[in-house]
């Protein structure tokens, strides 16, 4: 009773009014742990220990509810905020609800929201990866462009719209999506933004534009899914970071078989990006992993391997090169809602000429992992 209460009493006090709703959760999670990494890609950098939060997954506070509008409708909504539990500051740039913001309605012909959301893409990729969002074997340290050798005007940049690696686009602002209902374990997430790198302009034309579509079968030890997103902006003058007329689509080919003793899971995904003056970039990543459960542990293990080509014949803009991760991971749940984790990373950078082609770091759910090519942690993740 006293939970029930205090949820709707923090609800009231994040919409500035009395709630009326009778269907409202507050919900977080808090993820602190200690880090190790070495082996970093400038010469004579010494290693690095760090007391970190979001390790294994962002740390948050959020608030989510229903209302029942009668005839099978229901308006929903969720505000979710990031913090850093080892400082009390705002993640995603200091916005107050970064992680995610919508309101919506759902019923039988399926459910349409709006708002800031996470993209089609992240969602299935993290449902795959063994390691999810976080803890250093993750699936987004060798899709990262952002930190790629740049010898070009603009170079890894033009790849980068407020640090945001558009390879592996996670959230987008000003974007509408729709979730049909499942049928036999089949079903489809369309969504669309005006907001793919910057607001629209004045004067333009559906210059700047997210479509994204994710059909996807889910029934018993199955997964399977196809993932589509085009970023595409046609009429932005100068270009974002210099890069004229920016075209960027992802395909992801991916899935899961769960034989209970053991979950295996893979994917595909090809990037390519493209601009005027600029011939085609790509990037074409796979993965392998598994999770091994037995009783209250998890044994996680992965391997990851990306190839990026930056089109050109000198390597002038992004440079070329191959990235490899392995990682082996593992969680011991204590409750229902806290467990420990633990996991290991290595990366392998491709070299030409004595110099790194990628600069590929092991990253987490909160820290970049700063040029370093191997990293340990461990920690404790609360959920409530």
């Amino acid at each position: 009773m006293r939970k029930k209460t205090l949820a709707l009493a923090l609800a009231a006090l994040a919409s500035g009014a009395a709630s009326a709703q009778t269907n409202v959760t507050v919900y977080g999670l808090i993820d602190v742990g200690f880090s190790h990494r070495g082996d970093n890609i400038t010469p004579h950098t010494s290693s690095q220990n760090k007391i970190d939060d979001g390790v294994s997954s962002g740390s948050r506070l959020g608030f989510k509810g229903t209302e029942d509008l009668g005839n099978g409708l229901k308006a929903v909504f969720t505000l979710e905020n990031g913090f850093g539990a080892d400082t009390g500051t705002l993640r995603q740039s200091g916005r107050l609800f970064g992680r995610q913001i919508f309101l919506g309605l759902t019923g039988s012909f399926g459910t349409a929201i709006a708002g800031r959301l996470h993209t089609p893409h992240y969602s299935f990729l993290v449902d795959i990866d063994p390691f999810g969002s976080g803890l250093v074997g993750r699936y987004r340290n060798v899709f990262d462009v952002t930190h790629a050798k740049s010898t070009g005007v603009g170079g890894k940049d033009r790849l980068n719209a407020g640090g945001e690696n558009l390879f592996d686009p996670v959230r987008v602002d000003n974007t509408i999506a729709y979730v049909s209902p499942t049928f036999a374990g089949f079903n489809v997430t369309a969504a669309y933004s005006t907001n793919a790198i910057l607001d629209e302009h004045t004067g333009n034309n559906h210059d700047n534009t997210v479509i994204a579509l994710l059909p996807r079968y889910k029934n018993g030890p199955v997964d399977i899914g196809v993932s589509y997103h085009r970023i595409k902006d046609d009429d932005r003058g100068a270009g974002v970071n210099g890069l004229v007329k920016p075209k960027i689509t992802n395909w992801v080919v991916g899935g899961a078989y769960d034989f209970n003793a053991l979950k295996l899971s893979a994917f595909y995904d090809r990037n390519k990006a493209s601009a005027d003056g600029i011939k085609d970039v790509t990037l074409k990543s796979w993965l392998i992993g598994a999770k091994v459960p037995f009783g209250k542990h998890t044994a996680l293990i992965s391997y990851t391997q990306s190839k990026l080509d930056d089109g050109t014949s000198g390597g002038t803009l992004l440079g070329k090169g191959k990235a490899k991760q392995w990682a082996l991971g593992y969680t011991y749940d204590l409750s229902k809602r806290s467990n420990f984790y633990a996991a290991y990373a290595k990366v392998s950078n491709e070299k030409h000429d004595g110099e790194y082609t990628r600069n590929i770091s092991v990253g987490d759910g909160s820290n970049g992992g700063s040029g370093y090519q191997n990293g340990f942690q461990f920690g404790l993740r609360h959920k409530f």
